[in-house]
């Protein structure tokens, strides 16, 4: 594997680093340093630009919107968003249903929701975990029982991430209870505005709206919504998870992210002493970017394996566990960094234009919320247990 970038990708970087340096949207910039909860329109600000160059969808084939890039490219492109410390493009119509649809959807489907995923029109919320049924996933109840040209939904999903923004969600739900549990599952494209869908908000442990419950009382959905074939939605749902899980990993926000904790360990003296200078934490940062480096070259060697034309494997559960430990390690360094400053705007919501002066140094904002956000990374995308017994299957044949 040849690690080192050619000519032609180091222009193409550097044509990406002054893009992103040109049009990143200045009022977001302002949300993000703020610490101001990002809305609906804060994410699609980002997307709109992106998808008016035509990059925000990298990895999909060039008939269906994608940019025709390398793997390579792809990996640069991801390395410069992380380094800006640009908001996430969100996985759920781009990296998700997405996909799902141009590879297992009818032409109908392809022409009806992939300009709309692209452009940003349609904002996409995911519909698998439910109370009961999160790891164990076969396990759904939530039941689609066919009525003429419709399938009447009956159930609720749990942990639906922005779902209080979305116009549609894409559902796995039981339509037969025969054979294993994992054949009675079908995948269903759901308009949110349709009658019987109620949303209810859960607020996580640093004080935000992110997740919610998703109801549906006899919820009317066309057949023509069905991706593929009836019962057939595991195949659909494991296909997605592949992709979701690889995206866990952020190696490059990590990267972005441990840079910036240097820089505030060199700020911050408690009695007297810079927290880059104290022996425990100077050892505990070294582990962390060691252990980061390990997992940018098993992301390389992911990226060798695709180059070569083969798709994501027990490689996607490796970095999904690796990548959710790392980021977990980030945010608690980050905590014991700035010490009691970080709990000062804890649950608070900042916002631009505030003339209250927050209390301790600026890059103490929002480190308690994000430390407080991030213990959800290990259980999200499945567990880091099931991914552990997906590795013991796949690669040790345990």
């Amino acid at each position: 594997m040849d690690l080192e970038f050619t000519p032609e990708e180091q222009a193409f970087r550097d044509e990406v680093r002054a893009y992103i340096a040109e049009n990143y949207p200045a009022e977001l910039r302002a949300k993000q340093d703020s610490g101001a909860e990002l809305g609906r329109e804060d994410y699609l600000s980002w997307h709109r630009v992106l998808a008016r160059k035509g990059w925000v969808a990298p990895a999909w084939p060039v008939k269906y919107g994608g940019t025709g890039w390398t793997p390579t490219q792809r990996y640069l492109f991801q390395e410069e968003l992380g380094r800006a410390d640009t908001v996430r493009i969100l996985p759920f119509g781009v990296t998700m249903v997405g996909p799902v649809i141009y590879t297992f959807g009818n032409q109908a489907q392809k022409d009806r929701f992939l300009p709309g995923i692209l452009s940003g029109e349609d904002w996409w919320c995911q519909g698998y975990s439910e109370p009961g049924s999160g790891s164990d996933l076969a396990s759904l109840r939530t039941r689609a029982v066919r009525d003429g040209d419709h399938y009447i939904v009956n159930g609720s999903k749990t942990w639906t991430t922005l779902g209080q923004h979305a116009d549609w969600i894409f559902c796995l739900v039981r339509t037969s209870t025969e054979g294993k549990p994992q054949e009675g599952i079908s995948f269903l494209l759901i308009d949110m505005k349709t009658p019987g869908i109620s949303v209810k908000p859960i607020i996580l442990m640093d004080g935000k709206h992110e997740v919610n419950e998703v109801f549906f009382e006899d919820v009317k959905v066309p057949v023509e919504n069905l991706v593929g074939e009836e019962n057939k939605g595991w195949t659909y749902a494991k296909f997605l998870l592949m992709h979701e899980r690889t995206g866990i990993a952020a190696v490059a926000r990590s990267k972005q992210a441990v840079e910036k904790l240097k820089e505030i360990a060199a700020l911050e003296q408690p009695g007297g002493v810079a927290m880059a200078d104290d022996w425990g934490f100077a050892r505990r940062l070294a582990e962390l970017e060691v252990d980061l480096l390990a997992l940018e070259y098993t992301e390389l060697r992911a990226l060798s394996k695709e180059a070569a034309g083969k798709g994501p494997g027990a490689e996607s559960s490796m970095l999904k566990i690796r990548g959710s430990e790392i980021q977990q390690r980030i945010t608690e360094l980050a905590m014991e960094a700035v010490g009691p400053y970080g709990l000062v705007d804890a649950h608070g919501t900042a916002d631009v234009g505030d003339n209250i002066a927050p209390l301790g140094p600026d890059h103490a904002l929002g480190k308690a919320n994000a430390y407080f956000n991030m213990r959800k990374t290990t259980i999200y995308g499945g567990t880091n247990e099931i991914q552990r017994n997906i590795i013991a299957k796949m690669v040790l044949g345990l």
